[in-house]
């Protein structure tokens, strides 16, 4: 049998990954993020208020009969709170790009476009994780969550439930945002109340989809990038910081041991 010489080719165009951009952005404070400048750790205060009192305008106050005060009442010290931040994410990473084996594949690994893809499909979807999970850890500690199962039938419900809990936490209602898993929105635009008093009902109906209701921003998010259990985080970028301290990205050309390229970067970041 004659033999058969087949060519074979590499194409030069590389099949990229879907990514997307961070959705963590809209929901970040810009607050105190100046201020972890030269820092590791910030303490914030608050002040907290005093209770009303009744004004006594016939007499002075006393107490137990022992000692007069103020007509308004007793006096009390101002206290002080403090929180405390710290910067807890210091991540790196690194690689290499061996010249000889950037000539022998079609010129394909390009140190630029490698970097990016580090960026778009490693850092920023780490650090969404990162906010997400911090987020609902927060909402945990204090008792703001609720494990009912989403359905068509309750998912509205639930979602009006979230934005009343945050008005009775006196949250101002222009700017909440929540953070809903693609099936969190898919059935909540399969819920019949949604879809009768929900905003823009109709226009979702056309169009199939979600972008504000209740007066609330809808993000949806890959339930990757969502904590475990986690279908939807309502927050307001008042209650939220994230500053990156440190962001620093290098490409050396030719460094001491290596015929090629060497990447680096470092970055940290505090998520509150």
């Amino acid at each position: 049998m004659p033999t058969r010489n087949l060519a074979l080719k590499y194409s030069k165009v590389v099949d990229e990954r879907f990514t997307r951009e961070s959705q963590v952005t809209p929901g970040l404070g810009n607050a105190y993020k100046t201020e972890f400048t030269g820092v590791r750790t910030l303490r914030v205060y608050s002040i907290p208020t005093v209770p009303l009192q009744d004004y006594a305008r016939n007499g002075n106050w006393s107490v137990n009969g022992q000692g007069a005060f103020f007509r308004y009442g007793i006096p009390k010290d101002l206290t002080r709170n403090v929180q405390e931040m710290e910067i807890t994410q210091d991540k790196s990473f690194t690689f290499i790009i061996d010249q000889g084996d950037k000539i022998q594949s079609m010129m394909v690994s390009d140190a630029g476009k490698a970097l990016s893809r580090e960026l778009n499909e490693q850092i920023i979807p780490n650090f969404d994780c990162y906010c997400f999970s911090t987020w609902a850890a927060a909402a945990t500690s204090v008792g703001n969550y609720d494990t009912t199962q989403a359905t068509k039938q309750n998912v509205y419900e639930l979602f009006l439930k979230a934005n009343e809990a945050m008005g009775n936490a006196n949250v101002p209602d222009a700017g909440r945002i929540a953070y809903c898993s693609y099936g969190f929105a898919n059935l909540l635009k399969q819920d019949p109340a949604f879809m009768r008093y929900g905003d823009k009902s109709q226009e979702m109906l056309i169009k199939g989809t979600i972008g504000e209701v209740d007066g609330t921003r809808i993000v949806k998010v890959p339930a990757s990038r969502l904590p475990a259990g986690a279908a939807m985080i309502m927050v307001h970028p008042i209650a939220t910081v994230a500053p990156e301290q440190l962001k620093d990205y290098r490409i050396h050309d030719n460094p001491p041991g290596i015929n090629g390229w060497l990447v680096n970067e470092s970055f940290c970041q505090q998520a509150a």
